[in-house]
């Protein structure tokens, strides 16, 4: 119970962090400019830290994994929340260490894992926030897992370079018990 109280607490910490930096930062997305071979001309795309998450969230839906890693940058570190079983591997540094260490994990102990209610915050610093949910049916025991989170994401020159979960870990336990 006390730990749930210091997850949902967090969680409002952060989004009510989040709240604050809306404004300001929706006028700092990231502009990448690259040549077109053309001395001349000049094209710019505009990542926004929101639009780099917003794609990895997306790929993870369609189950493109490989698409999913991309948006991370080589040296990417990923913490998943203290208590959630897969924490036994933080930091995970690198898009394969997230790969081996989390993605290939979560078909091992669920079924129809998915993420639901996404909603994206742009805050200060590059960063976003994410509040959601995730679904799923246990493999040990067949419960349900109906789970709210946020992530806190960071990104650097279009990649995502931090990340870190925070969740509901006793529900999280509770699905991995036989």
């Amino acid at each position: 119970m006390k730990n749930q109280k210091n997850v949902l607490a967090t969680m409002v910490f952060l989004l009510s962090f989040a709240t604050m930096g809306i404004s300001q930062n929706l006028s700092k997305a990231k502009q990448i400019a690259y040549s077109t071979g053309n001395s001349s001309e000049l094209d710019v795309i505009t990542a926004a830290p929101k639009e780099v998450v917003d794609k990895l969230y997306k790929a993870f839906a369609l189950g493109n994994i490989p698409a999913a890693l991309a948006t991370m940058d080589a040296n990417v570190i990923w913490n998943e929340a203290e208590g959630n079983p897969l924490a036994d591997g933080n930091p995970y540094v690198g898009p394969d260490a997230v790969l081996n260490g989390v993605f290939a994990r979560l078909p091992l102990d669920f079924d129809n894992f998915k993420l639901t209610d996404i909603v994206l915050y742009e805050m200060m610093n590059n960063m976003v926030l994410a509040t959601l949910r995730y679904n799923a049916t246990s493999k040990h025991n067949g419960k349900l897992l109906d789970v709210q989170a946020a992530h806190l994401w960071t990104v650097k020159d279009g990649k995502i370079s931090h990340f870190q979960q925070y969740a509901d870990t006793y529900k999280l336990q509770s699905a991995l018990i036989k």
